[in-house]
């Protein structure tokens, strides 16, 4: 006997009626993607006793219809994702674009192979802490709240949130400046105005309108992909640097290194990544019985998997286009995202040059408001505020505070005299020295059975994520050597 989706129907006994793991590969569509289809009310399902979902068989026909053409099927795909692709694109934000352009032009292709060997670690990292907060129903800082001392948790909320505010000012920065190039428009009325056109989409617009505005955002990374083949790279020296470790024993290269790691397998996604699980879930009324948790952690790794990808592939382009064009011909210092959109103008041509500073501005709208978003929650969870980007600012007072505090700090760095691009790398560093301590408590709370239950991390995940873990360890220590020789 079987209860449909929405109210009671009978069911033909003589129809044929597939799982949702049949359904999806009936059409060769992810998982994610048909149970969206279900959600939107595009395609009929009913509940089976057992709670599973059944589709009858003539509802393939209706999706291939619906599905249509690839570009259509890529759009429902894209709608069809959640936070896991939007924490990945946040990832190449300016600061991330900066810091990728930087060791571009100063290394050249001697620092591509770090894409390859940091996705998995990437892959592994993010969903543990979506798993985390799927199966606990709560953000990472609420998390660590109950197994280490409220003291030691504020030590890593508050250097997450100093990192997190060099962050927003250079990106602030950035984005003027890139507007300033494009336009004409003045530094300070950009950065103003950016700043502020923030503050009002992240605190007065309701998270399930928000979230779209954000998910569809993602599409300027594509920006500096397409901006890397305009460069006409040599792949086949591209490929040979691709995947062999070329490690230099001195102190600006493992500095660098350290860098990437911390812009890259940054600990600002961790504390989003689970917190915007738990909004999610939320948003769409979702339960925390054992069946359902199984069933959002198999659909987040697509969305994680994507987002992870999509951000792994930009950091490689960038990286691509800053050597093939730039330390190719000798500019082996820049300072800055847009730095290099002018340094590639010359050689690389106006398009080249328009593609990386629209990309600048895209990408700091889509990052600023997770990097402010993810120390609120993280500052909110540990004093036990209530806290949301769904509540009002009337019922979340303490959370909206620390976005509009995070958002003005980080614009009045561009006005004080601090340099937003040195604090920028530093933080990059910074973030990679907070997040070795927060990734083996991660991991460690992700392999603990009394917290997590049956959901602990597979195997792929504890090897990838306890080599995060190992490599930052081994770049710290290889940098204290260094220094002291």
């Amino acid at each position: 006997m079987f209860s449909g989706k929405k109210q009671d129907q009978q069911i033909n006994p003589s129809e044929k009626m597939l799982t949702l793991s049949e359904f999806r590969r009936e059409l060769g569509i992810p998982l994610v993607l048909a149970k969206k289809l279900i959600v939107w009310g595009e395609i009929e399902a009913v509940k089976a006793i057992d709670g599973t979902l059944r589709i009858a068989a003539p509802e393939v026909a209706v999706a291939r219809i619906l599905i249509g053409t690839p570009i259509k099927r890529a759009y429902l795909f894209v709608r069809a994702l959640g936070p896991g692709l939007i924490t990945g694109a946040s990832d190449d934000d300016p600061g991330g674009i900066g810091t990728y352009s930087a060791v571009g032009a100063k290394f050249g292709m001697g620092i591509l192979w770090m894409a390859f060997w940091l996705l998995p670690m990437m892959l592994a990292i993010q969903e543990t802490c979506a798993r985390i907060g799927i199966v606990t129903n709560n953000g990472l800082a609420a998390v660590l709240k109950k197994y280490f001392k409220k003291r030691t948790v504020m030590g890593a909320v508050l250097l997450l949130m100093i990192a997190n505010i060099a962050n927003i000012g250079a990106d602030l920065g950035a984005m003027a400046a890139s507007l300033n190039m494009v336009s004409g428009i003045n530094y300070a009325t950009g950065a103003i105005f950016f700043a502020v056109l923030i503050i009002f989409l992240e605190v007065f617009v309701k998270y399930h309108v928000y979230v779209k505005f954000l998910k569809w955002l993602t599409l300027s990374v594509f920006a500096y992909i397409i901006a890397g083949f305009m460069t006409h790279p040599n792949w086949i020296s591209v490929f040979k640097n691709s995947f062999v470790p070329h490690v230099s024993l001195n102190k600006d290269y493992i500095f660098a290194m350290i860098a990437v790691f911390g812009t890259t397998i940054t600990p600002y996604l961790f504390f989003w990544q689970a917190s915007e699980e738990v909004e999610d879930g939320k948003m769409n009324h979702v339960s925390q019985k054992k069946k359902v948790i199984v069933e959002r952690v198999s659909r987040m790794r697509t969305d994680v998997n994507a987002g992870m990808i999509l951000a792994n592939i930009v950091f490689f382009f960038i990286v691509l286009t800053t050597a093939n064009v730039l330390f190719a011909n000798g500019i082996t210092n820049i300072d800055s995202a847009q730095d290099a959109a002018l340094a590639l103008r010359p050689l690389a041509g106006d398009y080249a040059f328009l593609l990386f500073a629209l990309g600048i501005i895209g990408t700091g709208l889509l990052a600023v408001p997770i990097l402010a978003g993810s120390g609120a929650y993280a500052l909110s969870e540990l004093m036990s505020w209530n806290s949301g980007l769904e509540e009002k600012f009337s019922q979340a007072k303490g959370f909206y505070l620390v976005i509009v505090f995070s958002i003005i700090v980080g614009l009045a760095m561009n006005f004080l005299g601090i340099n937003p691009i040195a604090a920028l790398y530093w933080s990059a560093f910074l973030n990679g020295v907070i997040a070795l301590p927060l990734l083996a408590i991660i991991m460690k709370i992700g392999d603990d059975e009394k917290i997590m239950g049956k959901e602990t991390n597979p195997t792929w995940v504890k090897i990838f994520g306890w080599s995060a873990v190992i490599a930052t360890t081994v770049a710290l220590i290889g940098m204290i050597i260094v220094s002291i020789i």
